[in-house]
């Protein structure tokens, strides 16, 4: 798992929510923290996959305005990216994976689908039906969200597996083995209100509606995104 959060609380919090729902512990998931520390060399065959978590990153950011810690991190993150998608290597970019997967693929990657920090309603598309991490899945869902950026439009043969009615690329997959979803696998409630806590002068919403945020949280049924973070796990892990 490769981390690009900076805030130990909501860094935890996420590993936390990566093992619990996928089934994994600190021994089966190894946390690299991008925001502390070099990625180092990695040897994609000594791993069953990759997932990149979310945060604060924007990949369309203009180069001038990111700290020299997010030029190093998405820099390894693009070349490790396109090793795994030359080699359709097992990856679930989760939020930021959309804007560095993404970018990798030639998408347009922009401030045009922004969604607030909340619920949100995604629906399977029907390539989506047709997929091992989607299949079996209600047409529509519940699951939480929020991000600055997102993909505009994909390349042709890269099949959208999700979309909701403010951004219409809300998963894809590249190849057989390579996913991006824009809401969150890895969220409930108590991981939801993590994150509003953590971020609410970050510039996704007013600070002062925090807790009116958290309230709005809890109107939403997400319970069925964590099953794609599951699925994935169980489809690609291998003995060490």
């Amino acid at each position: 798992m490769l981390s690009v959060r900076g805030e130990d609380e909501a860094a935890d919090d996420e590993y936390l929510a990566m093992m619990r729902f996928g089934g994994l512990d600190t021994t089966s998931l190894r946390r690299i923290r991008l925001t502390h520390r070099p990625m180092g060399p990695v040897d994609l065959a000594d791993w069953s996959g990759v997932i990149l978590g979310g945060g604060p990153y924007n990949i369309s950011d203009p180069a001038d305005t990111k700290f020299p810690e997010q030029r190093r991190a998405e820099s390894e993150l693009l070349a490790l990216i396109e090793r795994m998608v030359e080699q359709d290597f097992p990856f679930l970019g989760c939020c930021y994976g959309v804007g560095t997967l993404g970018t990798v693929i030639g998408a347009t990657v922009d401030r045009t689908y922004t969604e607030p920090v909340g619920g949100v309603r995604v629906s399977v598309t029907a390539a989506g039906r047709d997929d091992p991490l989607f299949a079996d899945l209600p047409d529509a869902f519940d699951a939480y969200g929020g991000h600055k950026e997102a993909a505009t439009d994909l390349p042709p043969g890269v099949p959208c597996l999700a979309s909701s009615p403010d951004c219409p690329v809300q998963a894809f997959r590249v190849g057989e083995n390579v996913y991006a979803t824009q809401f969150h696998p890895e969220l409930d409630i108590h991981g939801i209100h993590t994150r509003i806590t953590v971020y609410k002068n970050h510039g996704y919403f007013a600070p002062e509606s925090a807790e009116e945020l958290k309230k709005a949280a809890r109107q939403w049924d997400v319970r069925h995104p964590q099953t794609i973070l599951r699925r994935f796990v169980e489809r690609y892990t291998r003995p060490a």
